[in-house]
């Protein structure tokens, strides 16, 4: 049911960040749903003992912040005001790729193979695809592809840093410290770009969403299901959350993605799931953890 409900969930974030980037700034929603997160797992942090035993590691923690979360969901936000959610959603597909080409430099060495090379060498081909195609109009479209591109090396690096760093101590800490230093950081954007007038009912609700399902929720979920089922299986959540995400733009915003924009999605997926096998017995958990904690 975590499996299941996380695939959903972490499907779901552009499509209500589409809605939410048509009437506030991509700040105020990326310091928003942050600092929802962070009210909610702060408390269970704290009850739990994970913010004391993050003491003495509040550098990897401060670095976390900024490449998991203030970099990947300000760019996220910022890049959805040009481009398609279901276009954002195969992009972040690309998220194995870029854990593929970081992780030797987290300490996983691991020799690039036929398989895994054939694997980067796929996904690559398949970004080139969505975005040469077609798919993305004008200057601001590749802005926008660009702030999405940054956004997954941000996912890849972020759980690397934990694995290197931070996996010793309960992962409450890392996840609600790192939240309130994100959430900290983006004040001052967000509080100069907040909106002249009060947000619909739509684009509060998704923000809503966004904070209290999409960040909280889906980090609790992932944390249990990392801890019972493995940080390979909960892999597989990379593979299907794009799925859901272009279902929904394509039939609830009626978003095209075309000939082009299917072969592309099968391409980035497959070289994903190539480029990511066979890691060594010392790495696994690092790679895969990485491949399934990039939290949209």
């Amino acid at each position: 049911m975590a499996f299941s409900a996380l695939c959903i969930i972490w499907g779901v974030p552009y499509f209500f960040i589409k809605l939410a980037v048509l009437e506030v700034s991509p700040f105020v929603v990326a310091w928003s749903r942050i600092t929802i997160g962070a009210l909610i797992l702060l408390p269970v942090a704290w009850q739990r003992g994970g913010l004391r035993a993050a003491t003495g590691h509040w550098a990897a923690i401060g670095a976390f912040a900024i490449v998991e979360f203030v970099v990947p969901f300000s760019a996220i936000s910022y890049g959805e005001q040009w481009i398609s959610s279901s276009v954002t959603g195969i992009l972040m597909a690309a998220v194995p790729l870029s854990i593929a080409l970081l992780s030797r430099y987290f300490g996983i060495h691991e020799r690039l193979g036929t398989v895994r090379l054939s694997g980067l060498i796929l996904g690559f081909v398949g970004v080139a695809v969505l975005v040469g195609f077609g798919t993305i109009d004008g200057r601001q479209g590749w802005i926008g592809v660009g702030c999405m591109l940054l956004a997954t090396i941000g996912y890849a690096i972020g759980p690397l840093i934990i694995q290197r760093h931070l996996s010793a101590i309960d992962s409450t800490g890392p996840a609600a410290g790192s939240l309130a230093i994100a959430s900290l950081i983006l004040l001052t954007p967000a509080m100069l770009t907040l909106p002249t007038r009060l947000p619909s009912s739509a684009a509060s609700a998704s923000i809503l969403i966004l904070g209290v399902v999409c960040t909280a929720l889906a980090m609790l979920l992932m944390f249990y299901l990392v801890a019972n089922a493995g940080a390979s299986r909960a892999s597989v959540i990379t593979y299907v959350n794009p799925v859901v995400a272009t279902f929904l733009g394509t039939y609830q915003l009626h978003e095209r993605l075309g000939v082009s924009g299917a072969l592309a999605f099968a391409l980035i997926l497959l070289g994903s799931w190539l480029a990511t096998r066979g890691f060594p017995t010392h790495g696994p958990d690092a790679v895969d953890e990485a491949a399934a904690s990039g939290a949209p």
